[in-house]
């Protein structure tokens, strides 16, 4: 059996017990929750941190080369490989990324000319990304979704049609063939891939990862990097596109480097054991690319590349890495915990490395259902005779992303702390919820190339208007926090005039209907009831009905134990919620066909857009409303 790995003092992996010196208290490990709170006449609240921000970097450059001079032989990036992981140094990232950064230069590009990343999480990828941002070249990671799950390329063409990039990378120029074709005569960058060929027949001249490596010239770098000021545009990270085409959103460094610095002060435990984390969240996202990625740099710690992601098969390689390396903190969405939790509970080695030295368990991008979150509590108590702590963020590709940050134990999931040092929080009266805008130094100036959507984001007071709804946890104290409540724009009135918070409703119907429910759909939209569309746990789904593995999907779906299962579990919603019409579901449909990320039905974190699900599948809407029976739906 292999040991897992812990790391030690200077940050480098080795084999090892578990360090009885990380502290796990949160009393101890976060800031105090604390919130200046001031109501004003017309019922808009206005929240920010008492807690002054304190001086941060003035780039992310500055952060590469302080650890690869503090700590340079400590392991910065890891990933897997054929023979195990593959480590590069602080000190030997600092280097390629001056030799990667001179080639960068001297291809011409610069603030107007950005370099474009088409692949997935990689070395190769965060090197790419570092030399840019160190000269002052904004980076643009798009999903890769968009190149090798697409069939019709259409947002990766309308992205790099509004970024004339100088160099695009592809990690194989062969499997991204049909996206550079997709792309050619939008732009006229070079093309650099990661595999060794410089030319394939169906994409043209292709130049070679390692060519990049080849020549450093430290002046032209170190001048290039003197005039990165915070200003300086470091990434263009794209929205989803599910109403339109995706919007590049620009990131400055002074939004990245705030928003560390501001992370640190809410979680001071980042400096004082430098982070290690195992993370596959995609870098083309803010989740990953900003948060996680950036988190690692500033404190010096260790990221490895996780090559799982929170599917069926893909999600055996995630759990390999962690039963050989043991983090400090923990990321992941709703659906990653879900695996993840059945995983740990039937597996005792896992347990022990995964907790070994995890000090906090991070969950965003939707609310974590309270089933997952309880067996963590369990399993971490059982493991640790400790509680860990689980906590949630809230924020946007347009905010860095962290604007607040539960940095106290909440009592149940779906809270998302207190704004974060240099944030500000307005609360402002629509429609019975209390929209939340967002002002400071983690904001992003606009979107590239975009005025008209820049002046339409903000308000008059120079919020940005985000669209999402708060509630205070505790109207009388609100230092317990804020409770994300939904998408203004995903809620809606039933025929009665009744208002349907679609975000409480989703959450608590895949509670209800656990374990069948991956994900729900809110329909009902000026009608009388209100309808789930259900994205099936197939997997749970198969072991309820008990078929074998070549069970059609249609099949698992349609077996009398699972439709059993969703009806008890619409009782139970409506017993819970004491039958109030906006409150519960009186029809169910699980729907075969997986959502589409072409159109935009779910990000690649897992996020699902109900607007798009319910345009694109309206038919079944539709079939779910109809007044005559329906076999395939489960009635209350």
């Amino acid at each position: 059996m292999k040991q897992a790995i812990t790391p030690t003092g200077d940050g480098m992996a080795a084999s090892g017990p578990e360090d009885s010196r990380i502290e796990r208290d949160p009393k101890i490990i976060f800031a105090p929750a604390r919130v200046t709170c001031v109501r004003r006449g017309d019922g808009t609240i206005d929240l920010r941190s008492p807690m002054p921000l304190a001086p941060y970097a003035r780039c992310v450059g500055e952060w590469l080369v302080r650890w690869a001079e503090r700590s340079p032989q400590r392991t910065y990036l890891a990933s897997r490989n054929a023979t195990g992981w593959r480590r590069l140094s602080y000190a030997e990232a600092l280097n390629r990324v001056e030799a990667i950064a001179t080639w960068l230069l001297e291809a011409g590009l610069g603030p107007e000319r950005p370099l474009v990343v088409l692949s997935d999480n990689s070395i190769e990828h965060a090197l790419l990304a570092l030399s840019a941002m160190h000269v002052g070249v904004p980076v643009a990671s798009i999903s890769v979704a968009y190149s090798l799950a697409s069939s019709d390329h259409a947002k990766l063409r309308a992205i790099v049609s509004s970024l004339t990039p100088g160099v695009v990378y592809v990690s194989s120029a062969a499997a991204f063939a049909p996206a550079l074709h997709a792309i050619a005569g939008l732009h006229d960058a070079q093309i650099v891939a990661g595999d060794a060929a410089e030319s394939t027949e169906d994409v043209g001249p292709v130049i070679p990862f390692a060519r990049l490596l080849e020549r450093t010239d430290p002046s032209r770098v170190s001048l290039a990097l003197a005039a990165v000021g915070p200003q300086t545009v470091a990434k263009i990270l794209f929205t989803s596109g599910s109403t339109g085409a995706p919007k590049g959103v620009i990131n400055t460094h002074r939004m990245l480097c705030s928003n560390q610095q501001a992370m640190a002060q809410v979680w001071p435990f980042l400096e004082k054991t430098p982070p290690v984390i195992v993370d596959w969240l995609p870098w083309s996202h803010t989740f990953g690319g900003n948060h996680n990625f950036f988190l690692v740099l500033r404190n010096g710690g260790t990221l490895y590349i996780d090559s799982g992601k929170p599917v069926p098969g893909a999600f055996e390689h995630t759990l390999s890495n962690l039963r050989e390396v043991s983090p400090t903190l923990y990321c992941n969405v709703p659906r990653g915990y879900d695996l993840l939790v059945t995983a740990l509970r039937a597996d005792a080695h896992l347990r022990q490395s995964f907790f070994a030295r995890l000090q906090v368990l991070l969950y965003a991008a939707a609310a974590l259902p309270k089933q997952p979150w309880d067996e963590l509590i369990e399993l971490s108590k059982r493991t640790t005779d400790a509680p860990i702590a689980i906590v949630s963020a809230w924020g946007s590709t347009e905010t860095a992303p962290l604007a607040t940050s539960c940095h106290f134990q909440a009592e149940r999931p779906g809270n998302i702390g207190l704004p974060v040092p240099g944030t500000e929080l307005k609360l402002v009266p629509v429609a019975g919820k209390l929209e939340v805008r967002v002002r400071g130094t983690g904001i992003m100036p606009g979107y590239w190339r975009a005025a008209a959507a820049t002046a339409a984001a903000f308000d008059d007071e120079g919020y940005y208007r985000i669209g999402d709804a708060m509630r205070f946890a505790d109207q009388e104290h609100p230092e317990r926090g804020l409770i994300f409540d939904g998408r203004i724009a995903e809620d809606f009135k039933l025929s009665s005039g009744t208002w349907v918070s679609v975000g409480s409703l989703r959450l608590m119907g895949i509670e209800a209907l656990a374990p069948v429910a991956q994900d729900i759909v809110v329909s009902g939209h000026d009608l009388d009831a209100v309808a789930f569309l259900v994205v099936p746990n197939v997997i749970a789904c198969r072991e309820i009905a008990g078929l074998p593995q070549d069970a059609s999907i249609a099949q698992v779906l349609a077996a009398p134990q699972v439709r059993e299962r969703v009806a008890k579990g619409l009782g139970r919603l409506h017993a819970e919620t004491g039958g109030a019409s906006s409150m519960h579901a009186k029809r169910a449909l699980l729907m075969e066909e997986p959502l589409s990320s072409d159109a935009g039905e779910i990000t690649d974190k897992g996020y699902v857009n109900q607007r798009a699900v319910l345009a694109r599948r309206a038919t079944l809407v539709e079939r779910l409303h109809a007044a005559g029976l329906d076999e395939a739906i489960v009635v209350l």
